[in-house]
């Protein structure tokens, strides 16, 4: 990563130093205390020992010494909790805010964006990578204050007392900082990269937890297993690449403190052998010598908290650089219980300009009616749909709805009118009567069981042991796919909008399933406009009209009988699907 870069990362983490600027403050005032008051420690304590070893008094002269020594160990330890429990919270508020911004923005960006993402990618930046700045705000940011208020607390005590330890403090300390930054900038690359290491790690190995069923199917889950294994065996000799990094550092730092501390040492054991000072003052400033350098040290091993967190940020900045999209600035809605009547009108859209994914397209959906989109892959069926449920906008043409630009229709009005049925529904760690009602999470328990009867979910619900209360775990978890697909139509039959928009709900189950999943569909389309992405041929047979994409445009529409007549795009598909399941 290029310093520049390096540096505006580092700036976006500063900048929210603002919002917890008062717990930061709070622990940055309790540490310089707590140095204070590690400096009056170290006087009791030389005073005391000055007092019975060198000039042999007993208890009851240094009594009073000893219970201000005791104050000064409460202090601290009070100080001290009063430190962590301030930097936490300064943590915890910035990692809680950043973590609902990035979800926020996520959300903002829509289906649309997060289906070209990575799953475990997201996953790790907005619960790994979030994680990874605690450390630099509650332990790195109160460390670079600290590390300069101590040790100049401690010189103003050091130099009037004994100015040669004095000076060997001040020209050593400026050593330590010096080689943490030098080892650092070397950790700094090498953390960074292993930040996206674990960012493509974890995206690859979520996917292929999500596909572990299609690799036992077609006996690959072996193969991807050594797959993974070379991956994590890479992470792990990078990782440590990255630890021996951190461990120089740790060595050189150790190395320099305890060199400079022995200095002193010396220098105070020579001039009390030659008498030249006080044993009182040279134990004191002997006391507070390795106190001088541990502030610097404690900064060097939180600067890599600090490499760690900039490694981190790249992808939180990332993501939330990507410009959200256009959001529906309308408020207009739909009257209550007029037909349907959406057209588009000459519709384009692109994802990259140089490629576009629709042009052109040009049809009705009309209340009552199925609309069916057939095509190979990539002809532009999904992003068809995606602007109809409003995800992304058309950036050529217009969508209408009753005579009515869609982007002048407030956004939760036009969500209130559409049900989506995806061909993968996704169900939430609950109850089934919960899940049900996602869309109408006011239904009474009745609405529920007959929106569940329409969709031939009642039955198999009926039969479980603790019935519409069923605890099931995330993404359908307990239930199979032919279950999972008839819970997302009860959904839709609960919610009753006008417009349902169905990804194939039959596709990969077996004859009984897809039967009981038909006829739910059957009934879903009563007096409803429904638009179909159709995957088999097979199933678009009932629909009042079929549109044939290719290459982003409409190349033919008709019913079925009328396309096999036609003998043009449609009938070759059909041709093809007949031989294939031949």
């Amino acid at each position: 990563m290029p310093r520049a870069t390096s540096k505006a990362l580092n700036d976006w983490l500063r900048v929210h130093v603002k919002q917890v600027r008062r717990p930061l403050t709070l622990a940055v005032g309790a540490g310089a205390a707590n140095g204070l008051l590690l400096i009056l420690q170290a006087w009791l304590l030389a005073l005391t020992i000055n007092a019975v070893v060198i000039h042999g008094h007993g208890l009851a002269y240094v009594w009073h010494w000893l219970l201000g020594l005791l104050g000064v160990f409460a202090g601290r330890a009070v100080l001290a909790a009063l430190v962590d429990t301030a930097a936490f919270e300064a943590a915890a508020r910035v990692k809680l805010d950043l973590r609902q911004r990035l979800y926020t923005h996520i959300e903002g960006l829509g289906p649309a964006w997060t289906r070209q993402q990575r799953s475990g990618d997201l996953a790790n930046t907005a619960v790994d990578g979030i994680e990874a700045l605690d450390n630099y705000y509650a332990a790195y940011l109160p460390q670079t204050v600290l590390a300069v208020f101590i040790p100049f607390a401690i010189l103003v005590f050091v130099f009037p007392t004994d100015w040669v330890s004095g000076i060997i403090m001040l020209i050593t300390a400026p050593l330590i900082p010096f080689f943490m930054i030098l080892i650092g900038k070397g950790a700094e690359r090498l953390n960074q990269r292993q930040w996206r290491k674990l960012a493509r790690m974890s995206a690859h190995f979520f996917d292929v937890i999500e596909g572990l069923t299609t690799l036992k199917l077609f006996n690959a889950s072996r193969y991807e297993g050594e797959i993974i294994a070379e991956i994590s065996d890479e992470y792990r000799r990078s990782t440590m690449a990255v630890l021996r990094v951190a461990f120089l550092s740790s060595l050189i730092l150790e190395f320099l403190a305890t060199v400079s501390v022995a200095m002193v040492a010396v220098f105070i054991g020579f001039r009390l052998y030659y008498g030249d000072m006080h044993f009182l003052q040279g134990f004191a400033v002997l006391l507070l010598a390795p106190e001088f350098y541990l502030p610097l040290r404690t900064m060097g091993t939180q600067y890599h908290a600090r490499m760690e967190a900039i490694g981190a940020t790249e992808q939180i900045v990332k993501i939330l650089n990507v410009p959200l999209p256009e959001a529906h600035a309308g408020s207009r809605t739909l009257p209550a219980g007029a037909a349907l009547d959406i057209r588009y009108e000459s519709v384009g859209f692109a994802y990259e300009p140089q490629h576009p994914v629709l042009s052109g397209i040009a049809f009705t959906l009309r209340q009552g009616e199925r609309v069916a989109l057939v095509g190979p892959s990539g002809a532009g069926k999904t992003t068809l749909s995606q602007l109809l449920l409003g995800f992304i906008r058309p950036q050529g043409g217009r969508i209408l709805v009753n005579g009515i630009d869609l982007s002048e229709l407030s956004e939760s009005a036009w969500q209130a009118e559409v049900a989506w049925l995806p061909q993968r529904p996704t169900l939430f760690h609950g109850t089934l009567l919960d899940n049900i009602r996602l869309g109408r999470p006011d239904a009474d328990p009745d609405a529920v069981r007959e929106a569940a009867r329409l969709a031939n979910a009642d039955g198999f619900i009926q039969r479980l042991p603790q019935g519409y209360d069923t605890l099931i775990g995330d993404r359908g978890q307990g239930l199979s796919g032919g279950e999972i697909q008839r819970i997302a139509l009860a959904r839709a039959f609960l919610k009753n909008a006008r417009l349902v928009v169905l990804d194939e709900a039959s596709a990969s189950l077996d004859p009984e399933t897809e039967s009981l999943i038909t006829e739910s569909v059957e009934r879903l389309a009563q007096d409803r406009a429904m638009l179909v992405i159709a995957h088999r041929l097979e199933t678009v047979r009932r629909a009042d009209r079929i549109l044939v994409l290719d290459s982003g445009r409409i190349v033919e529409q008709g019913n079925h009988a009328d396309l096999l007549e036609a003998g043009g795009a449609y009938a070759n598909m059909n041709a093809l699907y007949r031989g294939a399941a031949a």
